[in-house]
């Protein structure tokens, strides 16, 4: 029997996805390029600055800090939208992926053997890469990857069902993930210290309460399900409030991406894409908003909450169909290049960040000087050797910002590198 008849044989509703034919866009590797180049920023150091004397009170410097840092528990800033916007883009790669694998005759079963390896392998990759530089055992599972990982394979059963059906899964995890912490009793007797909540921290109330800082439902769980690992000392809490049941309402933002990915395969027209992308996208937000404002469910990305989730969507949908209307229909794509370079090999800069990045700055000061990121020393010898030159030394606080941005200068050269032999690291 042919590959693609045993794969018709399985007892799956993925057999749409083997029409039409899958395609490769330009614009969701740009859009996960650019949410990549974020990550590995580290905001640019943009906080460290806006806290020094001279910034601290200036309103503009503020401003700017405020969006390239997670925000303390109920809001949102462009920086909170990394993680979501990258667990969003896996659901819509799922989607071209599963149907390229069904092209080639791969079996449901093969492809199930896959998807459950690779959330295994996410898994343990995040556990590895959140423990590198560090002196104590660290089993944490609320590293990006490793929450990919959790609910990648949860995902992958959910390829290829009608559309109505995955956003109903969506949906009703997050009804009952709501309801889940809702209904868990609230702790009488709170002590700040001990549950690792700041000094002077403003607490929820009312049904709010149910998702404050390290006394909800998710928070309880880690302080058994972490102490199942082996660690030096006791897990009491996760000192940013995130938590390894985050992967629960996050699949939900898979999900929402996996279904913007069917969308984008399909044979509508651009226009009729555009507004699958905008309006669901305004509903999400709209949702996310109310549910916060009227006290139902606060906004909350340390913890995904469902009103989080929603809102989280609605603004990857904005993101993705920005994208998608410039390189797609618009098709200007020259500029998005070094997006694409780094979009196609997503898993690489992100291990490359988080286990070479410091070797990378530290090499450059062995070489060139440890000055060499403040600049004393080049413009010094320019000032000295160029007539009436007095350019001003850099500011101590503003070495971040140059860190960062030659980091980034450096791994995208290594991604150019790879792209250029067609290397993509896959797992």
């Amino acid at each position: 029997m042919p590959q693609t008849d045993r794969f018709r044989s399985q007892p799956t509703t993925i057999q749409p996805l083997l029409d039409p034919q899958p395609q490769r866009l330009a614009s969701l590797d740009a859009y996960r390029g650019f949410v990549m180049l974020a990550m590995v920023s580290h905001g640019f150091g943009l906080p460290y600055i806006a806290r020094q004397p001279g910034y601290s009170s200036d309103p503009f410097w503020q401003r700017l800090a405020y969006q390239f840092d997670h925000v303390p528990w109920i809001g949102c800033s462009f920086w909170d939208l990394i993680q979501p916007s990258f667990m969003f883009m896996v659901g819509v790669a799922m989607a071209f992926s599963v149907a390229a694998r069904a092209q080639r005759g791969q079996s449901w079963r093969r492809m199930a053997l896959h998807a459950a390896w690779r959330s295994i392998a996410l898994v343990f990759l995040g556990v590895f890469l959140r423990s590198v530089g560090r002196e104590q055992t660290n089993f944490m599972f609320v590293d990006v990857v490793s929450q990919i990982g959790l609910g990648y394979f949860f995902l992958f059963l959910l390829a290829g069902q009608r559309p109505i059906e995955q956003f109903l899964w969506a949906i009703g995890i997050l009804g009952l993930y709501w309801l889940a912490f809702y209904l868990y009793p609230l702790s009488e007797e709170i002590n700040d210290a001990a549950l690792g909540i700041e000094p002077g921290w403003k607490h929820l109330t009312g049904m709010a309460a149910h998702w404050d800082k390290n006394t909800n439902l998710a928070a309880d769980v880690d302080r058994w399900f972490m102490n199942l690992f082996p660690r030096q000392e006791p897990f009491a809490f996760d000192a940013g409030g995130y938590a390894t049941l985050n992967f629960v309402p996050s699949l939900a933002t898979m999900i929402f991406g996996l279904l913007a990915g069917e969308l984008l395969r399909s044979g509508l027209g651009h226009g009729k894409k555009l507004l699958w992308l905008v309006l669901p996208g305004a509903v999400g937000i709209a949702a996310g908003l109310a549910l916060n404002h009227f006290g139902i469910c606060p906004l909350v990305k340390r913890i995904w909450t469902p009103s989080w989730t929603l809102f989280a969507a609605g603004c990857t949908l904005w993101m993705l169909a920005g994208f998608y209307l410039v390189i797609e229909v618009v098709r200007l794509r020259s500029w998005a290049f070094p997006l694409v370079v780094v979009g196609m090999n997503s898993i690489a800069i992100y291990c490359l960040d988080k286990l070479i990045r410091g070797w990378i700055l530290g090499t450059i000061r062995l070489h060139l000087g440890k000055e060499i990121f403040s600049g004393k020393d080049i413009i010094a010898w320019l000032n000295s050797h160029i007539p009436n030159l007095k350019l001003p030394y850099l500011r101590p606080e503003f070495v971040p910002l140059v860190e960062s941005i030659v980091a980034i200068v450096a791994l995208w050269l290594i991604c150019y590198w790879m792209y250029r032999r067609k290397i993509f690291l896959k797992i």
